[in-house]
């Protein structure tokens, strides 16, 4: 089965919608100046310990409304902060305001200052607006108070990091503060105690305005690798206080280095290695949509949530060809060195947890609209039935060179090929999928698997290479048949299986895929099934493991539903495909 979200990935969160409109903004500007042109009688309270306020309605229309409160300072004194409360005698309700921090509950009505407006001279005052909806009625409040307040004296926020600091690795906690300051407040973070071995690398001294109090600056942690142990950090600021955050350092836990010898993989003292584990889709769609490197956490605590599982030893990344190579199209911010970088740090997370990484070739260029076209494009948007030599070739060429020397990464030279289906013929598709060049049905030039295979080798990386079989990658009937050469020696074949392929059947594993196996290594680098349990995973993982054969799951990615999908959350909560398969891992020796 061609899973959906290979063509079309998840929508992004949607955006968020405007505070206020221009015309509101105007009308609020009239209200600071111009309380006079109220259109109802404005009630005016008595001084209460130095200021007074006035209500009055800006503007009025059938269910709508903008009103201003103007505060004046009616003591002797400078004020420094207020508040204004007020009841609605109708049924008013305040759906945004400007130039106040205001709070509705009922028909009570709270307002204090902002920070850069709670300062007002003697005799001198300042307004704040609103706009509301109402129903039956649009009564002006009949009574309305102010209080003066003492200047803001906020605490320091701190959240503590999700995770511990991997050795080797930095991890970041945030500080805020927990109210607006009336001025400039500088914040230091240092170490206050235990093991120094955590250290902060950046952020160490972070500014709040009164404008950007509430948004958390990041503090950078260090781990080096000298031990294991943890470390609190405190905030301070002259004349604030601020509690501590404890960060502990974990040893690292190298991943493997694998080879191939005859079908089984092995680590580097020949001791067989099965993989088990899930793919983190995100890599593939985020970059070329032009919103991010990935789509959710791949961090510390993303990583120890997945191995919460238990028997997580691989993981899968579906990378862009587009993004890799910074074609022209794709947003420079998500593209090229930056998105390499992004790529090769996630990698090496998962290596230093003891992880294998899968780097997947998964979305390339070229324009493809025949049967099961997955898009109209001719760019990296979607599946297409085979890459395009002419990203595809420096795609390879440039990741082996990254990650050569590092046998703890693994290559998956095109995710789920399909040249059958457009050159119309299983000969030619076979063809077409071992040699490339021009391909009946494809309009662009092929990169076949025997190019991408000596595009690695070329670069010295002896890294495994897995080599998915036709018809998305269900279909390993005629592999051996069509297996490229390999001065190495470290092909795999990969093999995805999804309740709805047509090889779904233990019949069919047992004539087209066993006789692969006894040949060559197989890993499952998909599988799933789309009825939110596991009927179709349960069968199939134990036909797998008596033949010492390894998967990965799809997908760990919170993407809202349950078909195929794993996680409810990146803290590793289940779904219920995603239970059948946590208790297939759990259940492994």
């Amino acid at each position: 089965m061609h899973d959906p979200f290979h063509g079309a990935a998840p929508t992004p969160g949607t955006p968020r919608p405007t505070r206020l409109r221009r015309r509101l903004a105007a009308l609020a500007s009239a209200a600071l100046v111009a309380v006079g042109l109220s259109t109802a009688a404005a009630p005016q309270a008595s001084a209460a310990a130095g200021c007074t306020a006035a209500y009055a309605t800006q503007s009025e229309w059938s269910g709508g409304f903008v009103g201003s409160v103007t505060v004046t300072d009616s003591g002797t004194t400078a004020l420094t902060a207020w508040t204004i409360t007020f009841n609605y005698p109708g049924d008013q309700k305040v759906t945004s305001n400007w130039n106040s921090s205001l709070v509705q509950s009922l028909e009570y009505v709270t307002a204090s200052n902002l920070a850069y407006n709670g300062a007002v001279a003697v005799g001198s005052s300042t307004s704040f607006g609103f706009q509301g909806t109402w129903g039956s009625s649009d009564a002006v409040p009949t009574s309305i108070t102010c209080t003066p307040s003492a200047a803001v004296t906020p605490t320091i926020v701190t959240t503590a990091a999700a995770a511990p600091v991997m050795q080797g690795f930095t991890d970041t906690f945030g500080v805020a503060l927990s109210q607006a300051p009336t001025a400039n407040v500088t914040v230091a973070v240092a170490r206050s105690s235990g093991n120094s071995g955590l250290s902060v690398s950046a952020g160490a001294s972070l500014t709040f305005t009164p404008t950007n109090w509430n948004t958390a600056q990041n503090v950078t942690v260090a781990a080096n690798t000298a031990g294991t142990g943890a470390a609190a950090f405190a905030a301070t600021s002259s004349g604030y206080t601020g509690a501590s955050v404890t960060l502990t350092e974990v040893a690292a836990t190298p991943a493997p280095q694998l080879h191939v010898s005859g079908n089984k993989i092995e680590d580097a003292s020949n001791n067989q290695v099965i993989l088990h584990g899930v793919n983190r889709s995100g890599a593939e769609y985020a970059c070329v949509q032009g919103w991010g490197f990935f789509d959710g956490p791949v961090d510390e605590a993303s990583i120890q949530a997945m191995k919460s599982w238990t028997h997580i030893t691989a993981v899968r990344v579906p990378v862009n060809e587009a993004c890799w190579n910074a074609e022209s199209y794709v947003n420079s911010a998500y593209s090229g060195a930056v998105y390499q970088q992004a790529v090769e740090g996630f990698v090496k997370l998962l290596n230093a947890n003891g992880i294998v990484a899968i780097i997947d070739l998964q979305w390339t260029d070229g324009l493809y609209t025949g049967t099961s076209s997955g898009c109209s494009s001719a760019q990296a948007t979607c599946q297409k039935p085979m890459p395009d030599a002419a990203q595809a070739i420096p795609f390879w060429t440039s990741v082996a060179t990254a990650f050569k020397g590092n046998n703890s990464v693994i290559f998956d030279l095109f995710n789920e090929p399909y040249a059958s289906r457009a050159t119309g013929s299983t000969t030619t598709g076979w063809q077409c999928w071992e040699t490339g060049g021009t391909c009946a049905g494809i309009g662009y030039s092929v990169a076949g698997m025997q190019g991408m295979v000596t595009a690695v080798r070329s670069t010295g990386a002896s890294n495994i290479l897995m080599l998915g079989g036709e018809e998305y990658s269900n279909d390993l009937s005629q592999w051996l048949t069509y297996e490229p050469t390999d001065p190495d020696g470290d092909l795999v074949a990969s093999w995805h299986s999804y309740d709805g392929n047509t090889c779904n059947t233990q019949a069919c594993w047992t004539s087209q895929v066993a006789p692969v196996m006894a040949k060559v290594p197989v890993i499952v680098g998909e599988m799933g099934e789309g009825d939110c349990a596991g009927t179709y995973i349960d069968p199939l993982t134990t036909w797998l493991e008596s033949e010492n054969t390894g998967f990965l799951a799809w997908t760990w990615d919170a993407w809202g539903s349950c078909s195929n999908v794993l996680i409810t959350d990146y803290k590793g909560d289940p779904t219920g495909y995603g239970a059948a398969y946590e208790a297939i891992l759990k259940a492994l020796p």
